[in-house]
């Protein structure tokens, strides 16, 4: 049973293909996921799911499908995993004498928005947690539905307990259709940073990715519009083809934008050192050579414009406490 969810498309809008959805439960004896990455800002993330229908082809964690014996394309979109117990998981974590507090990062991999969580809640389950611990978070989508947790992130926000970000890859509806098929339009996304920003919650907008030749002319127009809606901040990243990934946005090119399809592997190769992808730390989220600069530095020029230049100050890990369970002695006091 779906409920019903204004994604922001209508009639007028040409329908993707049609894809027939499974979601299998994911046995897991952990939640939280650690990693020593100097380049993505956090050192633990909670991905409640696994896969994607929203259909970015441009998506990163694409590849991790082949490792359960699923193929990057249409198994990635439509063989969807998710993690039932997660709440139960973060709780027993997080309780646990060693653990030492520090920022959460929900959706790391995957959209952990999935429009399946309208009737999962498994993303909503491991906030309220999060809300019950104390425990600062930050999360990051693309989809409208974020909105409907804005009563939990609104307060954990004003707390200095969360921070959200908002993916705007394009502000042209039919460019957004054929490259996130299954995603909100670009309207719900920026209505979403408003609402949670109206909520109390610091919000930033992620222009992610970067395509040269395809969106990058949109940088500056995606971060006004993010601005006027109330974003704190903005960040971007350059788009990344590792293994599967680069076939797979070859042929969509070719598909749906072929008098543009090699002038952007030309300039996708421009950053890359002369290849689809280099995977280098320090390198592969912006790129390198002149092209890449060139992106740094208007996103550089329009952020202090804009005045998105402050650092944000960082979450509060002070807050954490375990809460005391029902029949815990400090009931004896309530």
């Amino acid at each position: 049973m779906r409920e019903a969810f204004d994604d922001g498309w209508d009639d007028a809008d040409d329908a993707p293909p049609a894809l027939k959805t499974t979601v299998t439960p994911e046995a897991a004896r952990t939640i939280i996921t650690r990693n020593t990455s100097p380049d993505v800002g956090f050192d633990r993330s909670i991905n409640p799911y696994r896969g994607c229908e929203h259909g970015c082809i441009y998506c990163y964690a694409r590849p991790a499908h082949a490792y359960m014996g699923l193929s990057a394309g249409l198994d990635f979109e439509s063989r969807l995993f998710f993690k039932p117990h997660a709440e139960k998981l973060l709780e027993r974590e997080l309780s646990s004498p060693k653990y030492s507090p520090g920022v959460i990062h929900i959706g790391g991999n995957t959209d952990p928005y999935q429009p399946q969580e309208r009737r999962l809640r498994v993303t909503r389950k491991v906030i309220e947690v999060l809300e019950r611990f104390r425990h600062p978070f930050t999360i990051i989508t693309k989809s409208a539905l974020i909105v409907r947790d804005a009563d939990l992130m609104g307060p954990m926000g004003q707390a200095n307990l969360a921070r959200a970000a908002v993916s705007v890859t394009s502000l042209d509806r039919k460019l957004a259709r054929v490259m996130e098929p299954r995603a909100a339009t670009p309207e719900r996304r920026i209505e979403a940073i408003r609402a949670l920003t109206e909520a109390g919650t610091p919000t930033v907008v992620m222009f992610a990715p970067v395509i040269p030749g395809l969106n990058d002319h949109e940088m500056e127009a995606v971060l006004e519009r993010a601005a006027e809606a109330g974003a704190v901040g903005a960040g971007y990243v350059a788009l990344r083809l590792p293994l599967e990934i680069k076939d797979l946005f070859r042929e969509w090119l070719e598909a749906n934008v072929p008098d543009r399809a090699s002038r952007v592997m030309s300039l996708v190769r421009q950053m890359r050192g002369g290849k689809d992808y280099d995977p280098e730390w320090g390198k592969r989220m912006k790129g390198e050579g002149p092209i890449a600069a060139l992106l740094s530095r208007r996103f550089e020029v329009a952020k202090k414009r804009l005045g998105f230049g402050a650092p944000f100050p960082p979450l509060d890990t002070t807050q954490f406490r375990v809460p005391p369970k029902a029949g815990d002695q400090m009931d004896l006091f309530g």
